[in-house]
């Protein structure tokens, strides 16, 4: 007997996810950029609790990610924030031209997962309309992760942008495999908190020594 997830929840806490990716994103005040972010893990744990219905071990997985993601994650980036500047370095393409291409990416990753979800993942449960939509907001959340990787100078932008990747890599997840006992195990063991901490220790050493989190102007540093 299928576990009578609510569909409707699910997906709106899924939908939201993109409009904070783009807010971490596009945010050229890291404060705000770290507030989007958690927020969006704030949803990712309303999420995994969305699908503890049909296995009670994700509850244990939300407690962390709570924790995780959605306490010490934004505690970091607040800390590190508050001893480099909240302005973000100007990244490399311009605020509005960002938007726009942040948009382009954004409608068309997920129509072209939504319409060839079969291709990417042919399963039952993936071709679902709640797994479908799941699934095309990961990859989209992904894909925006990746690009704020790529497109921003900030070194704590490309920070955030990294979390944006985990929390896209737990949706798909949690979206594959709902009912496995396992997928709460591999879940918590691929949280990147301590990654996360380490990046901004370093961040922060850099910025104490050169005065700039300018990734650019790093590259230049000759050891």
């Amino acid at each position: 007997m299928a576990v009578p997830y609510n569909t409707e929840l699910i997906e709106t806490l899924s939908m939201i996810l993109i409009i904070t990716s783009v807010a971490a994103v596009e945010s050229q005040n890291l404060k705000r950029a770290a507030a989007a972010y958690c927020l969006q893990a704030l949803l990712i744990c309303g999420l995994i609790l969305a699908f503890a219905a049909g296995n009670s071990a994700l509850y244990v997985w939300a407690l962390t990610a709570l924790i995780t993601k959605a306490i010490l994650t934004p505690w970091f980036l607040l800390r590190y924030i508050a001893k480099t500047g909240e302005q973000e370095v100007p990244a490399i393409v311009g605020f509005g031209p960002s938007v726009v291409i942040a948009s382009v990416l954004l409608v068309s990753f997920y129509k072209l997962t939504h319409t060839y979800v079969h291709v990417l993942a042919p399963t039952p449960e993936a071709i679902a309309g709640v797994f479908r939509t799941n699934l095309a907001v990961a990859l989209t959340v992904f894909v925006l992760g990746l690009y704020a990787i790529l497109s921003r100078r900030d070194a704590i932008k490309t920070v955030i942008g990294l979390c944006l990747l985990e929390n896209a890599v737990h949706l798909s997840l949690v979206s594959l495999a709902p009912d496995m006992r396992e997928t709460a195990l591999i879940g918590i063991a691929t949280e990147v908190v301590v990654t996360v901490y380490l990046l901004l220790y370093v961040i922060a050493g850099i910025h104490e020594k050169v005065g700039t989190t300018d990734t650019y102007e790093l590259a230049e540093l000759h050891w």
